[in-house]
């Protein structure tokens, strides 16, 4: 399975506004489109979002993920949650556990 670390950096003031949008709009449709969500987390104090997804499906992470954003579901989420990010930094990560 191959997971994504995502850590974003919210302008300043946005970061509530950012997650209650991120919450309604790009969580349920992640799980839509077979993402797991392991955890998000927020750090109010610097206005960092930081989460986890993961897919362990037949295409492929980069490839559903591309299917994701090409979506017209993803394209109705309007006004774009990513408007209130000041930055964003994706790794993808396989795990070393056992």
């Amino acid at each position: 399975m191959v997971s994504q670390l995502r850590m974003y950096q919210a302008k300043d003031g946005e970061l509530e506004a950012f997650i209650r949008e991120w919450t309604s709009g790009v969580l349920p449709l992640r799980r839509k489109f077979g993402f797991t969500v392991e955890g998000a987390w927020a750090i109010p104090e610097t206005g960092e979002f930081i989460w986890i997804i993961s897919y362990d499906g037949p295409e492929g992470f980069e490839a559903r993920d591309a299917a994701y954003y090409a979506s017209p579901e993803r394209k109705a989420l309007t006004p774009d949650p990513a408007r209130h990010l000041a930055h964003t930094d994706t790794r993808l990560m396989t795990s070393v556990l056992p």
